[in-house]
Formats: structure tokens, sequence, C-alpha cells
């Protein structure tokens, strides 16, 4: 059986996600700048899925690989920022993620469901995908309102 170029990344993405629990061994500049990967990739990732979405481009096959790389790296979102990784001048996260646990998880949770029932949309074909798409991206927006700094235009 042949992997696809998508399959290995998403094999990658899959061992990157089982290996956040050995962030308390790793430099906390190190572990900065693999969160900042990370969610950069789940913003391309993003934007590539509403460009199809909202039919702008013309790239179906490939929404299924967008969703599932959004629903791996979606998993234990919290983990990207453990205790001491608060600092950076270049750092969006706001020192809230770090003041309101409890809260930061509850939204990262939510956005994990909405990224797993959106890959389950796009797989089944459904009819609800481009709903479930929203849904995914209001609670991005949702995190992003009380946990990261606002982007300079």
């Amino acid at each position: 059986m042949k992997i696809k170029p998508i399959g290995i990344a998403l094999i990658a993405c899959g061992v990157l996600a089982g290996s956040f629990a050995a962030h308390a061994e790793s430099d906390p500049e190190n572990i900065i700048k693999f969160r900042q990967s990370v969610m950069k990739a789940n913003g391309a990732h993003m934007s590539a899925a509403a460009a199809i979405v909202q039919g702008k481009v013309e790239y179906k096959d490939r929404l299924a690989d967008h969703a599932k790389a959004l629903e791996m790296f979606t998993k234990n979102i919290p983990a990207l920022f453990p205790k001491g990784s608060d600092f950076g001048a270049d750092s969006k996260a706001l020192d809230s993620v770090w003041a309101k646990p409890a809260e930061f998880e509850k939204l990262a949770k939510d956005t994990q469901t909405k990224a797993a029932a959106f890959a389950k949309a796009v797989a089944a074909k459904d009819a609800q995908l481009a709903p479930k798409f929203k849904e995914l991206a209001d609670s991005c927006k949702a995190c992003h309102k009380d946990f990261r700094k606002e982007e300079k235009q």
C-alpha cells in the first residue's frame, strides 16, 4: 500500500500530538516555537478549508485532508501551553491562558469537538458540512478573543 504525502504528514502530526506529554523536559523557548508552528498550521488548514467550503477554489478533493489535520492538531491544545512557556515578545498568547486555565481548557475542548464534527461531516459528505465549519471557526474565534493578542493589521 502506497502512502500519499498527506498521509505521511498526518502520521507525523499524530506522532507530534503524542509527544505533547514530553513537554515537561523541553526547553520553554523550543516549546513556544513548536506551539507557534502548530497554531500557524491550524490557521493555514482553516484558511484552506474556508476557501474550499466557501467555493472560492475547486479543491474539494483536498478538504478531507485539511479536516483531518485540523482534527489532529486541535487535540489537547492546552498541552501546548505548559507553565513556564508564558514569555516571549513574539508570542501571541495572553497571560489569561495561564491565569484562567479551566476556561482556556473548556474552549480548547470545544474547538477539538467542533474539529472532529467537521472532519466527520466532510468524510460523510454531509450537507451540514458548511455549518459544521462555521461552528469550528466560531469556536476558534471564541478562544482567540480572550486568550490571544489581537493581530495588528
